[in-house]
C-alpha cells in the first residue's frame, strides 16, 4: 500500500474528518479565496454570510506564502489521474481555514518562515527555488512524530506539518476531485410510498388516502424547500 492508499484508508475508516482537523496559485488573493468559498450560498443566515464577508475582506498570506503552501500540499499529495490540490482548491481553504480559526494562522506563518530560513541556509534560496528532492529532504525531517511523546509535546516543526498535511488532506478528500478518488457516493435518494401493504395487510392497518396523499406525495420528491430571511419554511 503506498501512502496515498494509506491516507485515503484514514480517511474511510472510523478517525473521520473531526479527527484529521485537530491536529497555490501565484498572487492569489481575497476575491479569489471568496469566489472559491463562496460558491455554496444556499443554507447560510444572514449573520453567517457577514461573518464570511468579513473573513474574505482581508488577505491572510502573502503571495510568496501562498506558493510555499501550494508546493508543500503538492509535496503532501501529487497530482494523479482524479485531480490535483489546485483543482480541489486547497491552498484556497487553508488560507479560509486560517482566517476562520485565528490559531491556525500564526503557527501556519512561522513555519513557512521557518522552511525558507532552513532552505536559504542550506542552499541559499528560498524553498519554492529549491528542486523537489531538496523540499522533500526539509519536510521528511519534519513529517514523522516521535512516537513516544505527545502532540504537544512533538517539535514546532513537526506539529506545523502535521497541521498541514490534515489541512490537505481534508481540504482535498471533502472536495469534488477528492471525493470522486475515494469513490464515496453518499446518500442516495430513493422513493418511500410508505409501508408495504402486505405488511399492512398482517397487521390489519390501512392508510388513510388523503394523509397519504399530503404526506407521500412524489411528484415533489425533486422540489427543494426554501425559507425566507428569518429561517422560516416557505415551502
Amino acid at each position: 500500500m503506498d501512502r496515498r492508499d494509506s491516507i485515503k484508508s484514514i480517511m474511510l475508516g472510523s478517525i473521520g474528518l473531526g479527527v484529521l482537523l485537530e491536529g497555490c496559485v501565484s498572487g492569489v488573493g481575497s476575491e479569489e479565496v471568496k469566489k472559491a468559498i463562496s460558491k455554496f450560498k444556499y443554507g447560510r443566515t444572514k449573520i453567517e454570510i457577514e461573518y464570511d464577508n468579513r473573513l474574505f475582506s482581508r488577505k491572510c498570506f502573502s503571495d510568496n506564502e501562498m506558493k510555499t503552501i501550494k508546493e508543500v500540499c503538492n509535496l503532501i499529495l501529487p497530482p494523479n489521474e482524479f485531480g490535483s490540490i489546485e483543482e480541489a482548491e486547497v491552498p484556497e481553504l487553508i488560507e479560509f481555514m486560517a482566517k476562520d480559526i485565528p490559531s491556525y494562522e500564526t503557527p501556519i506563518k512561522k513555519g513557512l518562515l521557518n522552511l525558507d530560513q532552513i532552505s536559504k541556509s542550506m542552499y541559499q534560496k528560498s524553498f519554492v527555488e529549491c528542486d523537489e528532492n531538496q523540499q522533500k529532504f526539509f519536510l521528511d525531517d519534519m513529517a514523522y512524530p516521535d512516537l513516544e511523546l505527545s502532540n504537544s509535546d512533538q517539535k514546532d516543526e513537526v506539529q506545523w506539518f502535521s497541521l498541514m498535511r490534515n489541512l490537505t488532506m481534508t481540504g482535498y478528500y471533502t472536495s469534488r476531485v477528492g471525493i470522486e478518488e475515494l469513490g464515496y457516493k453518499g446518500n442516495t435518494p430513493n422513493i418511500w410510498d410508505g409501508v408495504p401493504q402486505d405488511v399492512l395487510d398482517q397487521y390489519g392497518l390501512s392508510y388513510d388516502k388523503n394523509w397519504l396523499d399530503k404526506c407521500v406525495d412524489q411528484s415533489k420528491r425533486n422540489e427543494i424547500a426554501k425559507w425566507d430571511e428569518k429561517g422560516n419554511l416557505i415551502s
